[in-house]
């Protein structure tokens, strides 16, 4: 989350006219994040999230992602709800941006989640995916495999002002996944970003998940390798297997990993951080005139490629079979 674009009142005003949801009393920006513009809206009748979808986001991606939601919500997933306008549209337009406003939803996210939290993180991605099996929509991963090449072209000039040596190590990175990337493992609907800040919780509960503008059709299991990558490492780089370990086993509460997910459990934690490691670097390198947000350290996920390598099998994760 993040605000790329400002929004006049008078335009705001109209534009919420057109839902049933009662008239503006508040209306704020949210400057985490890096993706779109987001306001916290309240109205007489509740509180919202207004997002308006900035240019990495492909307008013709909106209808799964709106889509994708209401059927998660549907399936008793903890999300954002689109709201209908009185047409019966979840999309509008609002100051030159494709805009929705999607019901606000209680709870906090926790920077340094315990491992019981991990566990419930767990859960909830397996519902999630057990949940996303008959959504009719598909839409293919953007930055999965074929897209980490282009992008690393995007960002190798420059790589060496980030970092002595980054070019390299994340080329040859590149050159082993290519290679290795695993292929024929259990598919379906992925969150594909789901940080510790993408998740709230009540007490030690999953109270909801959010920001599902990367969604799309991939490896279950590499959404799990994302979550390992994204919770269970400590601030200082260390691994925390207690933490890996109680993620995967609430994860397989769920939905049990198949033998091959298992054995590709390495490899897709590699190939999760470098997906991290470009996207960054390429931000990094090229933030956006005028945003009011600062851009995540690659060099978070160049020191995870560095423990990912060392890896031999799922048991230095935690999983033990």
């Amino acid at each position: 989350m993040a605000v790329y674009t400002d929004v006049p009142e008078e335009a705001l005003v109209a534009f919420v006219e057109g839902y049933d949801i009662g008239a503006v009393l508040s209306f704020k920006g949210i400057a985490e994040g890096v993706e779109n513009t987001n306001y916290f809206l309240h109205t007489s009748r509740g509180s919202y999230i207004l997002t308006l979808y900035e240019k990495r986001v492909a307008e013709a991606d909106l209808p799964f992602f709106l889509g994708l939601m209401e059927h998660l919500a549907s399936r008793g997933i903890v999300c954002p709800l689109p709201v209908r306008d009185r047409r019966g549209e979840t999309l509008g337009r609002l100051a030159g941006r494709p805009a929705a406003i999607a019901t606000f939803l209680e709870g906090l996210s926790i920077r340094r989640p315990s491992a019981k939290r991990c566990g419930a993180l767990g859960e909830a991605l397996a519902r999630l995916h057990e949940a996303g099996r008959d959504f009719r929509l598909r839409r293919a991963n953007a930055l999965s495999l074929p897209a980490w090449r282009p992008l690393f072209a995007q960002a190798e000039a420059e790589a060496h002002t980030v970092a002595s040596g980054l070019a390299a190590r994340t080329r040859a990175e590149l050159d082993h996944l290519e290679r290795h990337w695993p292929a024929g493992l259990p598919e379906g609907v992925i969150h594909a970003d789901l940080f510790v800040d993408n998740v709230f919780f009540i007490g030690e509960q999953v109270s909801g998940l959010i920001d599902f503008y990367f969604a799309c059709n991939d490896q279950l299991a590499y959404d799990l390798a994302i979550c390992l990558n994204a919770w269970c490492f400590e601030p200082d780089g260390s691994y925390n297997v207690t933490k890996s370990r109680a993620l995967i086993a609430g994860y397989e509460r769920v939905r049990r990993l198949e033998p091959a997910e298992v054995a590709a459990l390495p490899t897709l934690c590699r190939g999760a951080a470098l997906r991290f490691l470009l996207t960054r670097l390429v931000d990094w390198l090229d933030v956006p005139e005028g945003a009011f947000v600062r851009p995540k350290d690659p060099l978070e996920y160049d020191r995870k490629l560095a423990f990912h390598r060392r890896a031999e099998s799922a048991a230095d994760y935690g999983l033990d079979r």
